[in-house]
């Protein structure tokens, strides 16, 4: 602005003034300060005077006219300056022209800029300070009217805080108050609920009560049919005691009839120049063993099961030394005649002189396991072997009777006891296949822990043969016609699953001895050729009934036929052959096979000692041989192939229509 310069000249010649040099204070008159010692300090501006010389004067002049201008200023000065000041004796004509007598704001910047500082006029000076008074006073009363709005506006805040305080203490009494009303509610409820399940449990204590004197009642009536039970079972027990006694005399009886076999064998001791008295010592060991057991349950009452299984494989292992004997003589006799024919022979070439004729002698006649020579093959068995059929066939009657009660029992727990064992024996078997594989393990294992007794899983229920005195004859019987039934039919079918059905047959049969002992009954009466035997025509026989001996199915008085009727033999036969020569893996290899390879070679050389049946007897031989004919040729070796040779030479001859079966291109 063109006033702007001036005013700072104006003011930097007050301040190099004498006047300018004096300390003055507006308030010095509240602070009762000495006037005099005002004036003589170095007199100062105030404070404001420097933001009035930049914002307020500017203002005033650029909005008044330069005429009034002056005229306000002088008025303003002689009003507003006070009569105890003295006006200034000197007058500065620069002054008073300033903003009135140049009309354009060129000539007042133009005569600034020429302008020699001057001493500021007292006037002026009245001037500044009532301006400045001015902006104090009014600063003031903005101050006090913001104040006092700021007072009411906070009091109106008060009121409206008390206010809201108070309506929130009368919300907090109404929650507290409903809160206590719903506390109140619900201890009521809790109240009557204790009250209704102290009246139910009451209720619920004497329905227990009549619950269990009604229990009590019936535990009493089921103790006195236990004990009653257990009195039967103890009769049955003496009963079965019995049997079992009579038994062990029939097998001690048997027992020394084979010793007396064994010792009349001597007499081919000299003649043979054999050593037969490893047989004699250990056919004496098992008459001492069985007379023993006889002598220990006659003290301790009647013989038990074990007993009696113990003596069966006595009696078992005394057949096998007397087989194993007439083998043994058999061979000796063979070597003896083989080596008279040598001699023969050697005379002959010493008597013979150019050109001998060479005759080839015809095979020697068939001998059979007793070591005596057959020159005509014979139809009947032997005594031996009918007397261990019949006796296999009295095992499984005996076995049947033991259960008979469970099976005609008319109680409905009888029944699901009986149908539960049944699963839980015949399932097992079923799941044997070709592809069984590992899980065979696991299914030996749940078959030898229920025969031991132990419970097992059968259809999502825990089953036993502890649930009734009988369920262990009824799973041992129901498990060897599984057996067998799975060689009718699944080896039959599929000739590769004998070997894993075998292997588990034979492992139960080696830790349950009567399991076997049953399996060997129900495939002699399902194939009679097994044992072997060839059932008569007895004389007023029905056909149907005869045809049923012979191995048939007779169903409606229609027989099956032909080739059904040998597939089923065939595979019999075929699972018998694979038990004689296979163990279980996991058993002890202690003790010897229940039922080895003996068996077989017994088998065949007694079946070769009879006369071929037609169809019949090529097709069993050749499934027999074609199972464990590698088994029998690693065990006898050169006895075997003899055999073999004897079955070409001599055997087949016997049956042209069962040789040329036997040679058809199935069996090769």
């Amino acid at each position: 602005m063109p006033s702007e310069g001036r005013c700072w000249e104006t003011l930097q010649a007050l301040r190099s003034s004498d006047k300018g040099r004096l300390c003055y204070h507006r308030d010095w008159l509240l602070r009762g300060e000495d006037v005099l010692e005002e004036c003589r300090s170095v007199p100062k501006l105030s404070s404001y005077s420097g933001w009035v010389v930049d914002h307020v004067l500017p203002h005033m002049q650029e909005n008044q006219p330069s005429s009034e201008t002056s005229e306000s200023s002088r008025s303003t000065s002689d009003l507003e300056q006070p009569s105890c000041v003295p006006k200034s004796p000197v007058r500065t004509p620069a002054f008073s022209p300033v903003s009135s007598a140049t009309p354009d704001g060129a000539e007042d910047k133009h005569e600034s800029q020429h302008a020699e500082p001057m001493a500021l006029q007292s006037s002026r000076g009245i001037k500044v300070e009532g301006c400045i008074r001015m902006y104090e006073l009014v600063h003031r009363m903005r101050g006090r009217e913001g104040l006092r709005q700021w007072q009411e506006e906070q009091e109106r805040k008060v009121r409206a805080l008390s206010e809201m305080a108070s309506e929130q203490l009368k919300r907090f009494d109404e929650r507290k108050e409903l809160k206590h009303h719903k506390e109140f509610q619900d201890l009521r409820e809790v109240m009557e609920k204790s009250s209704r399940e102290a009246l139910g449990h009451q209720e619920k204590l004497k329905a227990e009560h009549r619950h269990r004197a009604k229990i009590l009642n019936l535990k009493l009536r089921e103790a006195e049919q236990q004990r009653l039970k257990q009195v039967e079972q103890e009769r049955l027990r003496k009963e079965e005691g019995q049997v079992r006694l009579r038994g062990l005399y029939g097998l001690q009886e048997e027992v020394l009839h084979l010793n007396q076999q064994l010792d009349a064998s001597e007499q081919h001791k000299d003649v043979l120049k054999v050593d037969l008295s490893a047989f004699r010592t250990r056919g004496n060991q098992l008459c001492g063993l069985v007379s023993g057991i006889i002598r220990a349950t006659s003290e301790n009452g009647f013989p038990t099961a074990e007993d009696q299984a113990v003596a069966e494989r006595a009696l078992q292992e005394m057949r096998d030394l007397l087989t194993s004997l007439q083998q043994e003589i058999a061979r000796a006799c063979e070597d003896k005649r083989r080596q008279d024919l040598e001699a023969q022979v050697k005379r002959q070439d010493s008597h013979m002189q150019q050109g001998p004729e060479v005759h080839r002698e015809t095979p020697a006649p068939s001998q059979g396991p007793g070591g005596k020579q057959n020159e005509d093959l014979q139809v009947k068995v032997q005594d031996s072997t009918m007397r261990w059929y019949h006796q296999l066939q009295d095992v499984s009657s005996q076995c049947v009777l033991a259960f008979e009660e469970l099976t005609n029992s008319k109680d409905s727990q009888a029944k699901k006891v009986k149908m539960d064992l049944q699963k839980a024996a015949t399932i097992p078997v079923s799941q044997i296949s070709t592809i069984a594989g590992s899980k065979l393990k696991e299914i030996f294992d749940k078959i030898h822990n229920l025969l031991s007794g132990k419970p097992v899983q059968s259809g999502g229920r825990s089953v036993s043969v502890t649930l009734n005195p009988q369920g262990l004859d009824f799973v041992q019987y129901k498990l060897a016609e599984k057996f067998v039934k799975q060689g009718e039919e699944e080896v039959a079918s599929h000739h590769e699953a004998a070997f894993p059905i075998a292997v588990v047959a034979s492992g139960i049969w080696e830790l349950h001895p009567r399991v076997g002992d049953l399996i060997l009954a129900h495939l002699h009466r399902k194939c009679p050729y097994s044992v072997p035997f060839y059932p008569p025509f007895k004389e007023g026989m029905a056909l149907e009934d005869y045809q049923r001996t012979l191995g048939y199915q007779v169903k409606d008085s229609k027989v099956e036929q032909q080739d059904n009727f040998l597939k089923r033999m065939s595979g019999m036969i075929r699972l018998y052959a694979a038990i004689i020569q296979l163990r279980w893996p996991y058993g002890g290899r202690q003790q010897i096979h229940p039922h080895g390879l003996n068996h077989g070679w017994r088998w065949l050389a007694q079946i070769l000692n009879m006369e071929p049946l037609s169809d019949v007897t090529a097709t069993l031989l050749f499934d027999f041989l074609e199972v464990c004919g590698n088994a029998l040729m690693k065990q006898y070796q050169v006895q075997f192939w003899k055999m073999i040779l004897l079955i070409k030479e001599d055997y087949f001859p016997r049956n042209v229509c069962s040789a040329r079966r036997f040679l058809s291109p199935r069996a090769f």
